[in-house]
């Protein structure tokens, strides 16, 4: 199935086979796509360096800032699924916390 059951609560998590699986697809998706944003940045500093229309060089920031916050995205997603759920799964509540904090920092820094 995929899941296992964590006792009380009734919280389901992910089985460390599937947990393991889900970060080496996102780490092989973040991998490419950071790849294809060092590809957009050597662009745009092409297009500076051959004095392209401001208009077209914002144009490209705009989606290098995009692609960034999809590479956020992904990360995020990890720490949810990897960093949280082994903080809630060692029931230390000082680790849940911390865990918990570390996240809202992360969003918090996501929407700015």
């Amino acid at each position: 199935m995929g899941y296992v059951r964590n006792g009380p609560g009734d919280v389901w998590f992910h089985e460390p086979e599937v947990r393991e699986m889900q970060e080496r697809r996102n780490k092989a998706a973040i991998q490419k796509r950071l790849a294809r944003l060092e590809g957009q940045i050597r662009g745009i500093s092409r297009m500076v360096e051959a004095d392209r229309y401001c208009v077209d060089v914002l144009a490209q920031t705009a989606a290098v800032r995009s692609a960034l916050k999809a590479v956020e995205r992904l990360l995020i997603e990890d720490h949810a699924d990897h960093c949280m759920e082994a903080a809630i799964l060692s029931g230390h509540p000082d680790e849940q916390r911390t865990k918990f904090r570390e996240m809202v920092a992360l969003l918090e820094r996501a929407r700015q």
